[in-house]
């Protein structure tokens, strides 16, 4: 098996070079996967029942890596890309009550070229792969669609994102759920399958957005599928659509949704952030499960730079708070916080959120890893540095998204940062060679 080398940071002093003078993520330390490659568009997880066993998983096609000593050092697992499959990508990782892994991702052919951007693809799908020994073996990948498309890449399915219902007191306990974006030739839709035997069969995609979107990664389709879960069961499920996240519900396992509705007004969907090739304000959502309220965080510029923005509810998602700007530095000041993620910590309510921070680089082109954190439910947010030193992510594609998980009042955090030391990859996408994903863990107990 190959391994993940472990760099422990410095502690970093207020005022340090590029921080802002940022606290340090109280006993915070990154690993850096050395293994040669391009990696981007991360997802990590924590087990419910085990706080020490962590698993992660990222792209270029599907990998994963796992560990057993709180995420201090990690082994790659070997057989996760599907065989019968050239390309795959868009992982998203969980674990279920029982303590296995469930990863999915989408997988798809291509037109006989190694040209990533100009090849076209035919057949594509969702898929999931199960770990039944924590994440160090992975059984042949589950299908959920399997789509054979009349004409290029039409219908696409993109970006799945997979759920997990790890509540005692539910009475779905054990339900896995995966929600996607379909991509047809005039439109975009959310489409939604449930498993309720740890993810061997998979019920048949319905479709769970109201509105369909255009049929392309821009501001009028509708993409961004995230969900959460209360101790009852009750599924919680929000995406992007335009200047809005949109959210829905179910009370029934995943079997029927409420219609979906626009509940909080966004500036845009997808914006302009300097020197990334494309960056997006998909929405994330989570669950306190002992008080019930719901957190979604996003991002967006409605101040004129990219801000990251949390907003809650204390009702099922009836009502929703305003905006809560997190990110703590100036308005207005032309620097740029994006690629957020969000978490709640289960065992103490305080909710986390990592994202891209520029507010050290005059230039607002270098880019440090922060972490933010209330322990109020949202009303408040205190910014901490998670490394100590930023990263200039030009002709690089750092990805669509970031991961990260809380339990136990330890935050883990996995990102794609851009190291021009690492050997550049062999990947036939331009614009993507030095990308590699760093783990982070920060403490508050």
């Amino acid at each position: 098996m190959r391994h993940i080398a472990m760099v422990a940071l410095t502690v970093l002093a207020p005022g340090a070079a590029g921080a802002q003078a940022l606290p340090r993520a109280p006993h915070a330390l990154v690993t850096t996967v050395t293994v040669p490659g391009y990696f981007s568009e991360p997802s990590i997880a924590v087990d419910p029942n085990t706080p020490q066993h962590l698993v992660a998983a990222y792209q270029d096609n599907a990998h994963a890596a796992w560990s057993r000593d709180g995420g201090r050092t990690w082994t790659i697992a070997q057989g996760v890309e599907p065989p019968d499959y050239r390309v795959s990508g868009d992982v998203s990782i969980t674990f279920d009550n029982r303590g296995d892994a469930i990863l999915c991702f989408i997988a798809f052919d291509r037109l006989g070229t190694t040209d990533y951007w100009a090849s076209g693809a035919t057949r594509n799908g969702i898929f999931v792969r199960r770990s039944l020994d924590g994440g160090e073996t992975w059984e042949q990948e589950y299908r959920i669609v399997d789509a054979w498309p009349t004409r290029p890449g039409i219908p696409w399915e993109d970006k799945p994102y997979v759920v997990a219902d790890n509540n005692p007191t539910s009475r779905f306990a054990g339900a896995l759920y995966i929600g996607w974006t379909e991509f047809t030739l005039d439109s975009s839709v959310i489409l939604f399958s449930r498993s309720s035997d740890h993810g061997t069969t998979w019920s048949p995609p319905i479709r769970i957005s109201t509105r369909a979107g255009l049929p392309r990664d821009d501001n009028g389709s509708v993409e961004g599928f995230t969900g959460a879960v209360g101790a009852d069961g009750a599924l919680y499920v929000v995406w992007a659509d335009g200047n809005n996240v949109v959210f829905t519900s179910s009370s029934d396992g995943g079997k029927t949704f409420a219609p979906s509705r626009p509940v909080i007004p966004t500036a845009a969907a997808y914006f302009k952030v300097s020197d990334v090739d494309r960056a997006n304000g998909f929405p994330e959502i989570a669950i306190d499960p002992t008080s019930g309220r719901l957190y979604v965080a996003w991002s967006d510029y409605r101040n004129g730079d990219v801000d990251v923005f949390v907003a809650g509810s204390a009702d099922h998602g009836r009502t929703w708070s305003a905006a809560v700007r997190v990110n703590g530095d100036s308005l207005h000041n032309g620097k740029d916080q994006f690629f957020q993620w969000l978490a709640v910590d289960p065992t103490d309510g305080a909710a986390n959120i990592l994202f891209y921070d520029r507010r050290g680089d005059p230039a607002n082109r270098k880019s440090l890893i922060a972490l933010a954190r209330s322990s109020d439910g949202g009303h408040s947010w205190v910014n901490y540095a998670w490394t100590d030193s930023s990263f200039d992510a030009r002709n690089e594609f750092i990805g669509d998204y970031t991961g990260i998980a809380a339990l136990g009042g330890r935050v883990f955090g996995i990102w794609t940062e851009v190291d021009s030391t690492a050997a550049a990859a062999p990947n036939p996408k331009p614009r993507a060679h030095h990308a590699v994903i760093k783990i982070g863990v920060a403490d508050f107990r």
